[in-house]
């Protein structure tokens, strides 16, 4: 078990002599200290989808909730998928160093993880996990090291993984190129990751996910 905080022997009363009242006594605390896994891939590769798979698995999981600047897609809330910020707000946060990582992936359209989220789920003994771009989750690794797992998630082909972005049906023909370069970019990065799942076929996918995790939340 990794111990993130220990108290023993917690001792509390009120009064004093004949009116003192023991509320408190003898009691010991541990909080376990949570673990990381960063699951990235370009936009469209499902990693998404796989996140919210791994939540349901009893792992003690919680999903990280990002920051954006971009505007919410469909039935989004803030708070839920992401928080969501205008681009001078997100400015104002990074220049009061509230981020663990950032990056402007698109002009104006910033990503990152809020410090007081991460530290929110450690309080809580969870084990994180994130949904980030592929910069900030090589950030995250290089700030967690060992106790960070990076899993890259990536699409059979790049005509493949056009498609589902054409599928969405949320973005214009100029965006979706614009992350299709990106994604071609962010391939080159997959021999920097601890592990790298083709998402050819969903639930195989899934079910790898699931085993490569289990086994590093095992680890002693």
């Amino acid at each position: 078990m990794n111990v993130f905080l220990e108290i023993k022997n917690i001792k509390k009363h009120f009064g004093e002599g004949e009116s003192r009242v023991e509320v408190l006594k003898g009691i010991d605390i541990e909080i376990e200290k949570g673990e990381f896994c960063v699951l990235l891939g370009p936009s469209g590769s499902g990693k998404s989808t796989i996140i919210n798979h791994l939540l349901k698995q009893n792992l003690n999981l919680h999903f990280s909730i990002s920051a954006t600047s971009r505007a919410p897609r469909g039935t989004e809330q803030n708070g839920v998928e992401y928080y969501f910020l205008t681009p001078d707000e997100f400015r104002a946060r990074i220049a009061a160093g509230d981020f663990l990582e950032y990056e402007e992936v698109y002009t104006d359209k910033y990503y990152g993880t809020l410090k007081s989220e991460v530290e929110r789920q450690l309080n809580e003994g969870n084990n994180v996990i994130f949904d980030v771009d592929v910069v900030g989750g090589c950030n995250i690794k290089k700030f967690y090291g060992d106790r960070a797992l990076s899993v890259f998630i990536q699409p059979p082909s790049i005509a493949h993984l056009r498609e589902r972005l054409e599928g969405r049906g949320t973005d214009a023909p100029e965006v979706i190129d614009s992350r299709i370069a990106k994604a071609e970019f962010e391939l080159g990065f997959i021999p920097h990751f601890d592990v790298c799942i083709v998402n050819d076929d969903l639930a195989t996918a899934q079910a790898e996910a699931v085993e490569v995790i289990k086994d590093f939340l095992s680890k002693e």
